[in-house]
């Protein structure tokens, strides 16, 4: 079994946690002991830094939260150790403050803290080697990916910070049409927590009819796939418009119509679907299927003793669920994952919003299944294309860079807290994903009137 790196830090803003860190009470208390005011600044961004890090789940409980900070601050104003004499590079000069910041989350960890991967990821730890393994990295990835029920004033403040550096879809509308102006824009759409609103049963993910309503006007003037970690029949199910592309288990399962509505025909495999339709599939990891079949039964028959597990196959991936299993067991219920994933060398777990994802341990992703649709449409290595992805898990970030990469369209990151991400611009919720998607249709309905009335002017929402 392969674990890929832990995630990478969340972008949060250092000043608002210096700001929470000085703020408290034991800053001042004990100022005059350990002459914290006084020492350099790179040891007060080190303690900016701890917190930042720490607070990246957000606490749900305010009471906790409060004893939580006090913890971290108190840990904060112990002196910090001499930079490693192993290292060429660590010499007091280059002891960045993420570095001063790793004894800080040991002391942390010691004191039994919860600590999230990003903590441990900003000062270079390497988690897989700390007590807890692998363990401790995704349960606690997976907290650190899931939006919390409780907000702060904290966490607002920092949440509007991060808005910053990834501004608002919505109220950039304008500056991103002027880039996608003559060019043809190509979206493609996660579905859970997207298009539909995350929920403890996933099988009652289902999208309003006005979302569906808006989904179909956008496959009508752009070539649209919804790109999700679900089972593709299942995606389907919710959906049911089938103008669009499909690709489920993370584009693993790729199926969308050979003559699209909006005059866009694929290349690829061509097959009928159940209806007799004519449809391109493409599935590169078909010769798993076996396996995940077998991982399943295991798994399902495995986690039976944890109250609410949830295995569902979804065809080339298997997702254990944890929304439903109270968080003192989530440590059994993962356990019992990796015990059965030892014998299966060839599959990969990664981590989602409360979810273990089991998969083949291919170089395939989102990001490969957008370089592989936009191929298909004849679409791929053009400045002429701008291609739109939204999507709101850690998933998406594959596609999200393969969009970076290609230097046009953008990446919509879908989150209502601060998450580090390669996405340009940011929605808050399925709401506001509307609201996006119903302005790129209004764009396009007033940018074909224009041509039709030999208007030059760009149109406007």
């Amino acid at each position: 079994m392969r674990f890929p790196p832990p995630p990478p830090p969340q972008p949060l803003n250092a000043n608002v946690y210096l700001f929470i860190f000085e703020s408290h009470p034991i800053y001042d208390q004990t100022q005059g002991s350990t002459a914290a005011a006084e020492r350099t600044s790179l040891v007060a961004e080190a303690a900016a830094t701890a917190v930042a890090a720490a607070m990246s789940t957000f606490i749900r409980s305010a009471t906790t939260k409060t004893k939580y900070i006090s913890t971290v601050c108190a840990a904060a104003t112990e002196p910090p150790p001499p930079p490693p004499l192993d290292s060429a590079s660590s010499t007091p000069s280059s002891y960045s403050a993420a570095a001063q910041a790793m004894p800080i989350l040991c002391r942390l960890q010691q004191k039994k803290h919860m600590i999230t991967p990003a903590a441990y990821h900003a000062t270079g730890v390497d988690m897989h080697k700390q007590p807890g393994g692998h363990l401790l990295t995704w349960l606690d990835a997976m907290k650190a990916q899931s939006p919390p029920h409780f907000h702060s004033t904290a966490a607002t403040a920092a949440y509007t910070a991060w808005k910053k550096q990834c501004p608002s879809a919505v109220r950039m509308f304008k500056k991103l049409m002027v880039e996608a102006k003559a060019k043809q824009v190509v979206v493609f759409l996660d579905y859970d927590g997207t298009l539909s609103p995350i929920v403890d049963d996933p099988d009652q993910a289902h999208m309003s009819d006005d979302m569906r309503a808006i989904v179909k006007e956008v496959a009508t003037y752009f070539p649209t796939a919804i790109i999700s970690g679900r089972a593709r029949p299942k995606v389907y199910e919710f959906v049911q418009l089938a103008e669009l592309y499909y690709a489920g288990s993370h584009g693993m399962d790729i199926m969308g119509p050979a003559n699209a509505t909006n005059g866009f025909k694929a290349k690829g495999t061509r097959v009928k679907d159940k209806m007799g339709n004519d449809v391109v599939l493409f599935q590169p990891a078909s010769e798993y299927l076996p396996l995940m079949d077998e991982v399943c039964k295991i798994l399902s028959e495995s986690s039976k003793g944890v109250r609410g597990a949830r295995v569902e196959h979804n065809r080339f991936c298997v997702t254990i669920h944890f929304r439903r299993v109270k968080e003192e067991s989530w440590g059994a219920l993962a356990e019992k994952v990796e015990n059965v994933l030892k014998d299966y060398p060839t599959l990969n777990l990664t981590h989602g919003r409360k979810v273990l994802e089991i998969r083949p341990a291919i170089a395939w992703d989102k990001g490969k299944a957008v370089d592989f649709l936009l191929s298909s449409l004849g679409l791929a290595d053009s400045s002429e294309v701008f291609p739109v992805y939204i999507g709101d898990d850690r998933t998406d970030e594959d596609a999200f860079k393969v969009l970076k990469d290609l230097k046009h369209g953008c990446g919509i990151l879908v989150t209502s807290v601060p998450k580090e991400t390669k996405a340009s611009f940011s929605l808050r919720d399925p709401h506001e994903v509307m609201e996006f998607l119903l302005y790129l249709v209004r764009w396009k309905k007033q940018e074909l009137d224009g041509v039709k009335n030999g208007s030059k002017t760009s149109p406007c929402i």
